[in-house]
């Protein structure tokens, strides 16, 4: 697969605009309707076999989840499947301990990474408690933490017990979503957990490009949501596109924490390899 090309100049960063999205006609509206009829079909069919697995998965394996994840996938994968976004793979997801690490544009970017790959994302404390969203992300094991320093003793503890529970976690180092067409300085902070002792030797940090290509027509930042955009009309636009866009994921070569000096450069190495397959260099 030849890679995305880009339509238009990228505008300068930082950004509060969103892309220019098409009018919602009464065509559109019929599509998005049908669509989402269709998402909630699959989430009332699914959402209650996840619990109920989990049900049975909690009392015999802990934090353990040797069946849920398999539901998840398959939710995700039913989604995209929806909204006509094609998925294509260059590398193979690690099988070792430690986390994956990608650039991030979009709410999708959680679609896609977990249609793929059973990874159990690292998301801020706040989401928990967000209506409908919050809940959902509970229910695929989202690991919540505490942006403060005084709480890094409990992160790192907190994920030394995941990968302890073989769990292969997802983090995003740039802190805020972009437009999908960049890639923004990563953020040491993160990895430095991974430093910690009887985590350092064993961990090891995979990092993955994700690469969105807009449906026929449309604004090449279709899919990024970031800035000031409302997640809602974002939503519906995507919901309601005429025509299947597509994101690309292309995973690294794991980079071994322990041969790194400290978070920021393992943090250079990563983003360097995430930049080296966008197009442009994610500049």
């Amino acid at each position: 697969m030849t890679m995305p090309q880009r339509e238009a100049p990228i505008p300068d960063w930082p950004r509060r605009d969103g892309p220019e999205m098409p009018p919602m006609t009464l065509a559109a509206k019929l599509r998005a309707g049908l669509r989402m009829t269709a998402l909630l079909i699959v989430l009332i069919v699914l959402l209650p076999t996840l619990l109920l697995i989990r049900a049975v998965e909690r009392p015999v394996c802990g934090q353990g989840r040797p069946v849920s994840p398999y539901i998840v996938q398959a939710f995700f994968r039913a989604c995209l499947f929806i909204l006509r976004i094609r998925v294509t793979v260059k590398g193979r997801p690690m099988r070792l301990p430690g986390a994956v690490v990608g650039n991030h544009a979009s709410w999708l970017d959680i679609f896609a990474l977990n249609a793929w790959h059973q990874v159990f994302f690292i998301s801020k404390s706040e989401v928990a408690g967000w209506p409908g969203i919050g809940f959902l992300a509970k229910a695929a094991g989202t690991l919540f933490i505490r942006r403060a320093a005084r709480e890094a003793q409990a992160q790192t503890a907190a994920l030394a017990a995941r990968l302890e529970d073989g769990h292969q976690l997802l983090f995003f180092p740039e802190g805020t979503s972009t437009d999908g067409l960049r890639v923004l300085p990563f953020k040491a902070t993160l990895f430095e957990a991974f430093f910690a002792p009887g985590l350092r030797e064993a961990a090891y940090i995979q990092p993955v490009t994700v690469i969105y290509t807009a449906p026929k027509g449309a604004d090449p930042a279709f899919y990024g949501w970031f800035g000031d955009m409302d997640f809602a009309p974002h939503f519906a636009a995507v919901l309601a596109a005429r025509h299947g866009g597509a994101v690309r994921l292309v995973y690294h070569a794991p980079l071994k924490v322990s041969e790194f000096a400290d978070r920021k450069a393992l943090s250079r190495a990563a983003e360097a390899m995430v930049r080296s397959a966008m197009p442009d260099g994610g500049r």
